[in-house]
């Protein structure tokens, strides 16, 4: 079968392009051929297909407003993504197109073509797009589900990109446009990781038989747990921002001196944070800066074990599986996806989201229970076994190809 994988990152940036990474590897050694599409960064892997990828572009950068205004039609409906994956359709003949994220840098002006050519269309959703109108069900730093059931308009009132109007109004009329356009009902199945974030779209107003819950894979290979030694410290490793909880956990470490917090990580809130620990003169927290490969994996390895505070709502974060599959119970947060996969007292212990007397309270009891991190740990390594089968989820995932391309062979 050759398989369009789709994701305008082709490097290892997050959770998303993890897994994208591993399914590719999955079917590839299963016999399929693997043709990915994505955008040109000088941070690539290597592709024979890299000709056809979308210029690059960063909407993180200062943008001056003429490039503002030349970015729009890419946003919304870009003709480039369009006119490029026609002619990789044409050169590579796709029984099938995967797509994980592709708003902004690809937007959903692929499925035009996909359909055309009548190639069945399945999306992994790693975050909650198509919903709202910036990702994340965040406003100003708190929950917001102002948008549900295509109530888009909220994003502008409440300015949800980064404060800012003008990039509010074209998140709104994005989202519009999409729903008038009826793009993303060209898409045959949706896949859901976590059961809470299927239950999110379907409160928002998609057909539940559309979505189909498979929990994301992490290839186990040459990962090998460590129960019992440890340098002493408690470890988060991820995105350095405001929503993942990180000033609850540096206020509950504050009453927990005698252990230290590594944060290895980097983002919005890094300035931020490294400021609140040098002004309270903060002694055990020390950021890591961005750590990856090998030297995370020991990292993680030589903690006692990982937290995640997170105060949004997680999908499945590939932190937890990553510290199971080491042997490391997780101290994570009650919200979104995360306790889907933190059996509570079991592989690990969950808090109130936002609570730092309950969050302290937690790390306080593993801390002070060696016994009890190894128990989790080896537990956690257990669990991790039975989740991640490699076998299991490829042969899901080919029920759910197979169902997308009924579904397009019935159109």
């Amino acid at each position: 079968m050759k398989i369009l994988q789709i994701n305008k990152f082709y490097y290892l940036r997050g959770g998303a392009e993890r897994y994208f990474f591993e399914i590719q590897k999955i079917l590839g050694e299963r016999g399929h051929e693997v043709i990915p599409f994505s955008m040109h960064d000088g941070r690539n892997r290597q592709s024979p297909y890299s000709r056809f990828f979308m210029s690059h572009i960063d909407y993180g950068q200062p943008m001056s407003i003429g490039t503002r205004f030349k970015a729009v039609p890419r946003v919304v409906f870009s003709m480039e993504a369009k006119r490029k994956i026609e002619a990789l359709i044409d050169e590579v003949q796709p029984d099938i197109a995967h797509l994980h994220n592709i708003a902004h840098h690809i937007s959903p002006s692929i499925l035009y073509p996909l359909q055309r050519h009548t190639i069945p269309v399945v999306q992994t959703l790693h975050d909650y797009k198509l919903i709202c109108p910036t990702y994340r069900l965040l406003a100003k730093g708190k929950i917001c589900e102002r948008c549900r059931v295509h109530r888009y308009y909220n994003a502008i009132l409440q300015r949800c990109n980064k404060g800012l109007l003008s990039a509010s109004i074209l998140n709104c009329l994005e989202m519009y446009v999409h729903k008038v356009m009826g793009l993303y009902e060209k898409i045959d199945v949706f896949i859901s990781p976590s059961r809470f974030l299927k239950e999110k779209f379907v409160d928002h107003g998609v057909a539940e038989d559309r979505i189909v819950h498979l929990p994301n894979f992490l290839r186990m290979d040459n990962l090998t747990p460590q129960y019992t030694s440890h340098n002493g410290y408690i470890l988060y490793f991820g995105r350095v921002s405001e929503e993942k909880g990180l000033l609850t956990l540096v206020q509950a470490m504050r009453a927990i001196p005698e252990v230290q917090l590594r944060i290895a990580g980097e983002g919005p809130l890094t300035e931020h944070l490294k400021n609140c620990i040098e002004r309270e003169r903060i002694k055990n927290i020390f950021l890591m800066g961005y750590v990856q490969g090998v030297a995370l994996i020991k990292t993680i390895r030589d903690s006692m074990f990982t937290v995640l505070p997170s105060e949004w709502y997680e999908n499945y974060p590939f932190s937890i599986l990553e510290s199971f599959v080491l042997g490391k119970p997780v101290v994570g947060s009650r919200i979104g996806g995360i306790p889907e996969l933190i059996q509570h007292k079991k592989t690990g212990l969950t808090f109130e989201a936002g609570n730092v007397e309950d969050l302290r309270s937690k790390l306080r009891e593993l801390v002070t229970n060696p016994g009890l991190i190894r128990e989790m740990g080896i537990r956690a390594r257990h669990a991790s076994e039975d989740i991640l089968n490699a076998d299991m989820h490829y042969e899901k995932l080919m029920i759910i190809y197979r169902r997308a391309a009924r579904k397009r062979e019935s159109v």
